[in-house]
């Protein structure tokens, strides 16, 4: 062999950072390593117009300091993050051909099979190869079939066949050291990205609530180990008690891997053994959302069930936004809408009240939720916020039938009896009696005085009679069938 012959220590590995934002149980990073080169992990942020980036303005705060914290933990392994905006075919082309690489790897991204497919066949042209790796969910959706060899529709006996499968992969430790090419490709600045909103910024009370990376994910989840779960599965319908994991938004931008998350929970007190179910159950429910939008590409835009085409749907911009902003006169709602504009996160009890009452107290269509949610949550997921507000509809799979509404009173005085979880996000409400906390309304006016509260100036009366709301509702129902 001519000694400039490049061996495999001489050629470097492209590692494409996409939702694995983590160096813990990484099967692509890993992979990378064990080639032999050195690795040059790259971070691409593609066109907008692809719709395959951060879903939205909350997520795109996320994704700054998520990469700020990334960037920091491979320089500690004497590596870097390379920052390239463009399509991902032309940046990895171009990278490959100005280092040398030869291969990809990556971790597999099941929102968008269709896009890396083609992504694949043209690098291949180019004498690129893409590998591509599992570890965003607990296990290969392909693996879960009914016993036709079709995905599950149906949550319940998805979850039975998943436990059939055993235990998820045992996850891998974080590398000691990531070998470095002799130079890294140029990189851009991320603060050039404008990630970060400003005038206003409205992400100022974000970073009361959420520490984005790595590192954040792995103390929420040392947390709730910690309290053995405790009291999670019934705790986590009450919106004012710190009773759930936290764990969505870390999840979504793959700062950590579902298989820690599962891994983590063994071992725990058998007295907690309920609790650890269910909490695993969400981590399924999860996957199962996933395996509908493998499904249903077009589960963020169109009925699955299709007879729902049909319904007529009520649109009023001025009581969408009324919704959007917390002012509709119904506290349990408003607490929640308010809490999404604080916090880019919303309690998820209190998510299915705020999209019941959207979809069938305002008659508005659950695409416009979607949407909003899309753009506002921290946490927004292409399965899971589908596939939610879908459930909510009643047009999805496996879905809560439209004929279930929820009264906005009946559900914040059973799941915030004493009013704390609204008095913390309306604190214009926070003096009123917990006997009207939830229906200021029908309080009477030496009460509301007293609380110091006028009705339609200092809280807006109720948008909408949730009485006549729901017949309305119902008789649309009845129309479609």
């Amino acid at each position: 062999m001519p000694a400039d012959h490049p061996t495999d220590k001489d050629i470097p590995t492209i590692l494409w950072f996409r939702k694995d934002l983590r160096l813990d149980d990484n099967a692509a990073l890993n992979a990378a390593i064990d080639a032999g080169g050195s690795v040059i992990p790259v971070y691409i942020r593609e066109p907008d117009e692809l719709n395959i980036g951060p879903l939205g303005g909350a997520q795109e705060w996320w994704l700054h300091h998520s990469l700020t914290v990334l960037k920091g933990a491979l320089k500690a392994l004497g590596s870097d993050l390379v920052l390239v905006r463009g399509k991902a075919e032309d940046v990895l082309s171009d990278i490959a051909h100005k280092t040398g690489a030869s291969s990809v790897f990556v971790n597999r991204a099941y929102e968008r099979t269709d896009y890396d497919r083609e992504i694949a066949v043209a690098l291949k042209d180019k004498g690129i190869a893409i590998s591509a790796f599992h570890g965003q969910l607990l296990h290969e959706p392909d693996r879960i079939r009914t016993g036709a060899g079709k995905p599950f529709k149906v949550f319940t006996p998805f979850w039975n066949a998943m436990q059939k499968l055993g235990e998820p992969h045992e996850p891998m430790d974080t590398p000691k050291s990531i070998p470095a090419p002799k130079q890294f490709p140029r990189s851009e600045s991320l603060d050039g990205w404008d990630l970060l909103p400003t005038k206003p910024d409205w992400a100022s009370g974000f970073s009361e609530m959420w520490t984005p990376g790595e590192q954040g994910a792995r103390e929420k989840l040392k947390d709730i180990i910690d309290r053995d779960l405790h009291d999670y599965k019934r705790g986590r319908d009450f919106p004012a008690i710190d009773a759930t994991s936290s764990l969505s938004a870390h999840l979504t931008h793959g700062e950590i891997s579902p298989a820690r998350i599962w891994y983590e929970t063994r071992g725990l007190p058998a007295k907690t053994s309920e609790d650890v179910s269910h909490f695993r159950r969400e981590l399924a429910w999860r996957d199962f959302c996933y395996g509908l939008l493998i499904e249903f590409p077009g589960l963020d835009r169109e009925n699955w069930d299709d007879k729902f085409d049909a319904f007529e749907w009520q649109y009023d911009a001025k009581q969408f936004t009324a919704w959007t902003k917390g002012m509709t006169g119904y506290p349990i709602v408003d607490a929640g809408m308010r809490q999404l504009w604080k916090h880019g996160y919303m309690h998820n009890r209190v998510r299915m009240i705020t999209a019941s009452f959207m979809i069938k107290d305002l008659m508005i269509d659950w695409r416009k939720g979607e949407q909003w949610f899309r753009d506002a949550l921290v946490d927004a997921d292409p399965a899971n916020n589908s596939a939610n507000w879908q459930w909510v509809a009643g047009s999805g799979a496996d879905a809560s039938p439209f004929f279930r509404i929820f009264n906005p009173i009946l559900q914040g005085e059973k799941f915030d009896p004493d009013g704390d979880y609204v008095r913390e996000h309306v604190p214009e409400l926070a003096k009123l009696d917990r006997k009207y906390i939830h229906k200021p309304f029908e309080a009477p006016a030496a009460v509301l005085e007293k609380a110091g509260i006028e009705l339609g100036k200092t809280y807006p009366k109720p948008i909408v009679d949730h009485g006549f709301a729901r017949d309305r509702a119902l008789a649309a129902y009845k129309a479609l069938k």
